[in-house]
């Protein structure tokens, strides 16, 4: 059948996030789990074929539908003027990471020094940018894909640079679940190309697990960052000492 793409995404989405796995999905339609990874990687499939996927999800397909019209739709990232109305006002940047990790409005008054007012106003502010509907009751509904980024070397990405960075690697990295590593060798281009792609993947299971936990309680979930980068760069004690170039 024809783009079923979207559709197909919808449903994994919806099979990851209540835990069933390609084996289950096998077990309860009767084929083989290689089948199963054929249907999601080839995406081809009857109609049938789908009705059952989404019996197995627990799902109605205009339901589906519905959900990848929803995904489509959802903002990859903004523009750098958005970004810069960010930056320019810290507490509506606050209330923007905030809601972006899943806060609720009650969450936020009581953790920060905001006030009642002035989060209704970020709140309408971020409704204006396209990142959330605003609902009755100061509810939130993201309208951000799960690939959601800021601009590279945009308006954040800079604030985080000046502001953040540096405390964050002033640590020892020692506390539980506390990791760094610092690697240093020699590659070929080929295998820098091939280091990026995981560092990417790496990037984008972390998305992954940040959307799972989205629905667990407040309490239940830490503030956490992952830096990774990588470069051509030599220490510079060790560039002082090389013979100047012939």
């Amino acid at each position: 059948m024809a783009a079923t793409h979207p559709l197909l995404a919808a449903l994994q989405r919806r099979l990851k996030r209540d835990g069933i796995t390609y084996a289950e999905v096998a077990r309860r339609l009767g084929i083989s789990e290689p089948t199963v990874k054929r249907m999601f990687s080839t995406e081809r499939l009857t109609l049938d074929r789908l009705d059952a996927l989404c019996e197995v999800a627990g799902v109605d397909l205009a339901e589906l539908a519905r959900d990848a019209q929803d995904a489509q739709q959802r903002l990859s990232h903004l523009t750098r003027e958005q970004e810069e109305q960010l930056v320019q006002n810290e507490a509506l940047l606050l209330v923007t990471v905030l809601v972006l990790n899943h806060w609720r409005y009650e969450e936020i008054l009581a953790a920060y020094r905001i006030e009642d007012t002035a989060l209704v106003r970020h709140l309408a502010a971020l409704d204006r940018l396209g990142l959330i509907d605003l609902l009755p009751g100061n509810r939130v509904r993201l309208k951000v894909a799960r690939e959601f980024a800021w601009l590279p070397n945009g308006p954040i990405q800079r604030w985080f640079e000046r502001n953040v960075q540096g405390d964050f690697l002033n640590a020892n990295f020692h506390g539980e679940r506390e990791v760094r590593r610092f690697s240093h060798g020699m590659l070929s281009p080929a295998s820098q190309v091939r280091l990026l792609e995981r560092i990417e993947r790496l990037c984008q299971e972390f998305a992954e697990l940040h959307a799972e936990d989205a629905s667990l309680p407040l309490a239940e979930r830490n503030g956490a960052c992952v830096l990774v980068a990588m470069r051509r760069w030599e220490p510079p004690a060790f560039a002082a000492l090389k013979r100047p170039a012939r």
